[in-house]
């Protein structure tokens, strides 16, 4: 399961994300905003983030007006490692090198055939499983 979050800012692409992850057949459990309504980012950073934490969802997709702050807010929940992305190389090597579970876009930063090609690297792309790499997750979950 996929958790879904989002402000004013990133509704729009939200929109499109969420059209994307049913063509897929993917399930998902959008956690907000509803709306273009002025809305807290962090607010929706840390619900999506606490579904990952939780167990309740096994990976995270947020987005806001530059992805900068609601990525700040998931990442203040522990066990969650959220990668800001406006690349496909980005979200590439994060999966495979930081086991990234949480993705965060710009809904004012990259348009939407770019934002599906991102989420759908940053979904199919393994963790690499290298033991560098088990090495240096495990060093940022440590505080």
């Amino acid at each position: 399961m996929i958790a879904l979050g989002c402000d004013q800012a990133g509704y729009e692409l939200m929109q499109e994300v969420i059209k994307h992850l049913e063509e897929r057949g993917l399930e998902y459990k959008n956690f907000g905003t509803y709306s273009t309504d002025a809305v807290d980012y962090p607010i929706y950073g840390k619900k999506v983030a606490h579904a990952i934490a939780d167990g309740e969802c096994e990976k995270g997709i947020l987005i806001c007006g530059t992805g900068i702050g609601i990525s700040i807010a998931a990442n203040k929940v522990k066990g969650v490692r959220c990668a800001l992305c406006s690349d496909c190389f980005s979200a590439e090597a994060t999966r495979l090198h930081n086991d990234a579970n949480c993705l965060a876009m710009g809904g004012r930063v990259v348009g939407v055939g770019l934002a599906l090609k991102i989420v759908d690297t940053f979904l199919d792309t393994k963790f690499s499983n290298a033991e560098r790499h088990i090495r240096r997750v495990n060093m940022l979950e440590e505080e």
